[in-house]
């Protein structure tokens, strides 16, 4: 679906996602112009190659993961690939982040997301430190330095699905409405942990939880099954 950038300004960007291998999954890309055109939204389209999962905004910046400069080497230099980034989103700084080698699909949405301008909240990668993907690692606390603002954990537990395509135990991948946060459970310890973190970074939400272990077990959770604007 398109990304917001104001409450009448939508940008759409070129949707070629390289996790959707079988017919089946193709077709069920949504028809995105019949939908807009229903709800009467008109937006402006981009050939730049980027999934609404892998855009993490705030109001003067927006993350990405790496992934989006690969995905558009044919089109524009790294250079080139920024400087239409900051025009499209409006914002002052454009970050990247390293796609986990561990997760298939790669969005930026199920790593880091924003609390405010000065605040982060990411996953607790500190398990993964000494483990096969500590390069990762290495590599994604590099660019949260790069970033240069604070920045808090969340509970991060997928060690325990059979896939790497399963995101059951990724936390981060929340909803976020105007005073209210849906967070995701798994049936885990780290579900209480994870709330009471929410509460103390997000003091003027109501956070509510909701057992999300079916839609996790389809390669996301609420934020990439969600589509919300302002209106």
């Amino acid at each position: 679906m398109p990304i917001q950038i104001s409450k009448k300004e939508f940008i759409q960007f070129d949707y070629k996602p390289d996790y959707l291998y079988s017919k089946a999954e193709l077709n069920s890309i949504s028809n995105v112009d019949e939908i807009c055109e229903r709800i009467n939204i008109k937006v402006k389209k981009s050939d730049v190659i980027v999934d609404g999962g892998n855009v993490v905004r705030s109001n003067n910046k927006v993350i990405l993961c790496d992934k989006v400069i690969f995905a558009n080497l044919n089109k524009f230099s790294r250079k080139e690939l920024i400087r239409e980034l900051h025009e499209l989103f409006q914002v002052e700084k454009v970050f990247f982040v390293p796609q986990d080698p561990l997760d298939v699909i790669g969005h930026a949405d199920g790593m880091i997301r924003f609390v405010d301008d000065n605040k982060l909240v990411v996953n607790d990668y500190n398990w993964e430190r000494e483990a096969k993907n500590k390069q990762f690692v290495r590599a994604f606390y590099i660019a949260l330095d790069n970033i240069g603002i604070d920045y808090e954990t969340l509970p991060y537990n997928p060690y325990s699905n059979k896939t790497t395509y399963h995101a059951n135990g990724i936390y981060i991948n929340y909803l976020q409405m105007n005073d209210l946060i849906v967070l995701p459970t798994f049936g885990f310890e780290e579900d209480e942990i994870a709330k009471t973190k929410m509460s103390v970074l997000f003091p003027h939400y109501r956070i509510e939880t909701i057992d999300s272990n079916s839609i996790a077990l389809n390669g996301g959770v609420l934020n990439c099954i969600t589509w919300n604007i302002c209106t």
